[in-house]
């Protein structure tokens, strides 16, 4: 059945008159009369008949009518179901990303978002934890991905979920190690880049070159990642990274990973202001994690110190 006729038979039936539904439709009286005749045709029933100077409906036009009604009424309701759809803004997820998280990691972990079924537009701030905690609290965000989980005796409400954790890895330019060095050996006197105090990885490593007597020159402390990446990247120096990330890092900043240091792991947290986790976009975060994860565990070796790039583990 041609809609558009359908359309110029209900004006006819509500107006009474051919003439009126022209004048409506702006449309010449021949050309909706033709219309109706077609409709006629094809429905195989006449649907008015002629009453003073106007028309009427027949007992077959009473009962199309009532159906082109209900017809009618749902094109219009879908047309407004879909325009508010249109105009109802999108959901926003709000995300703090401490600014100790490698940004490549973040990415990892964001990026299932933009592939949800119901769109979401997804709000990112970087900061210390401190700061965005305080953030949390306030409910200006929906969560917190960090390097640790929520310190203690803080007077916030909030919840931490371990989204997991990789070794640790050094990398460096290749001209700071032309042949395949010794690791850690490799590491003693030689120019070296930290992440900063606040980052929870920065004392396991000053313990772990204590444990091994190794004395690197530190050359840098670094509160963003991404910062201390450029550094090496330009050869100032050895600097440490999740051993998950590696393949990234290396292409990234054309800095080969050195060795791996099984005894440290770096953690990563998600932190959110309640307990059990509803939103979906943040359960999809979450699960994203243990998949951008899950690649290291084939490299953990118990029980040894550190793996040098020559090993096959070091360099996959």
């Amino acid at each position: 059945m041609n809609h558009k006729h359908l359309h110029y038979f209900w004006t006819v039936a509500r107006l009474g008159g051919v003439s009126r539904a022209a004048e409506q439709l702006d449309l010449t009286p021949q050309t909706i009369s033709g219309q109706l005749r077609q409709l006629e045709n094809e429905l195989g029933t006449a649907l008015f008949r002629p009453s003073g100077r106007g028309l009427e409906l027949t007992d077959a036009g009473r009962m199309a009518l009532s159906y082109a009604d209900e017809i009618l009424h749902l094109e219009s309701e879908m047309k407004q179901a879909l325009l508010a759809r249109q105009q109802r803004p999108m959901p926003i997820l709000r995300i703090g990303i401490a600014d100790v998280v490698p940004k490549s990691f973040a990415y990892r972990l964001l990026a299932p978002v933009g592939k949800l079924p119901e769109p979401v537009r997804l709000v990112c701030r970087e900061g210390s934890i401190d700061m965005l905690l305080a953030e949390l609290a306030l409910h200006h965000l929906d969560m917190v991905v960090a390097d640790r989980p929520m310190p203690s005796g803080l007077a916030i409400r909030g919840h931490s979920h371990k989204l997991g954790e990789s070794a640790l890895a050094f990398f460096a330019a290749e001209s700071l190690c032309p042949e395949p060095p010794a690791f850690p050996e490799c590491l003693n006197n030689a120019p070296l880049l930290l992440p900063g105090g606040h980052a929870a990885v920065r004392g396991l490593i000053d313990r772990w070159f204590s444990d091994q007597r190794l004395t690197p020159r530190l050359m840098g402390e670094f509160d963003d990642g991404a910062l201390m990446k450029a550094f090496g990247q330009a050869g100032a120096g050895f600097f440490p990274g999740p051993a998950v990330l590696a393949d990234e890092i290396h292409s990234r900043y054309n800095t080969p990973c050195v060795g791996r240091v099984e005894e440290i792991h770096e953690s990563f947290w998600a932190i959110t202001a309640e307990r059990r986790i509803s939103h979906p976009s943040i359960a999809t975060i979450i699960d994203s994690a243990r998949t951008a994860l899950t690649p290291d565990l084939s490299h953990q070796h118990p029980g040894t110190s550190a793996s040098p790039i020559g090993d096959p583990h070091a360099s996959k």
